[in-house]
């Protein structure tokens, strides 16, 4: 299916994120999706999700926020942040999404924790990667996989990350295609 220019994912940056991980981003986004992207910062300053008591920042508040900011040439948002995010009923979130939504949001914070490779840097982006495709996954409606290798797949911890492969199972790729078809 051909994407229009209004099927461009915005990538926005929140705090030090390396260029490489953007591109590699990109990548799975254009090899997922089949959208371009455009790195653009929307939101710097989240300090309004910060919570004192937790020492983290509240996902959900800020998607909140990254909605109201879509740009009219783009159809979704991921914001790629360096903080510790939260959700209340969990004690951190690799990400979070708006199930069906505009906006998802993605932290590098404990993706870039125990790493045991003689190739670091591959790693980390093979798990921005995934965790990326994702939450922008949920906002396409896709939901939690019970295929342990499909990269709707819920993580439980960093190693779940690490063994499921960067793609959608084959239930996950039909469910896809049809949310695809109503762009």
């Amino acid at each position: 299916m051909k994407r229009s220019a209004q099927h461009t994912v915005i990538l926005s940056p929140i705090g030090d994120i390396a260029s490489s991980w953007l591109l590699s981003i990109q990548d799975s986004i254009s090899r997922t999706f089949g959208f371009s992207t455009q790195t653009k910062s929307l939101l710097s300053d989240i300090s309004f999700a910060y919570d004192l008591n937790r020492n983290q920042y509240h996902s959900t508040d800020i998607l909140r926020h990254l909605s109201s900011l879509l740009p009219n040439d783009a159809i979704r948002i991921l914001a790629v942040t360096d903080v510790d995010l939260f959700i209340p009923i969990l004690t951190y979130v690799y990400g979070e999404a708006q199930l069906g939504g505009i906006s998802a949001i993605l932290s590098i914070h404990r993706l870039t924790e125990s790493i045991r490779s003689l190739h670091p840097e591959k790693v980390i982006q093979e798990r921005i990667s995934k965790e990326a495709i994702h939450e922008i996954g949920h906002t396409f409606n896709l939901k939690h996989c019970q295929d342990p290798s499909c990269i709707m797949h819920y993580c439980r911890g960093i190693n779940d990350v690490d063994h499921k492969t960067d793609q959608l199972c084959r239930y996950c790729r039909i469910l896809l295609s049809d949310e695809l078809k109503k762009l």
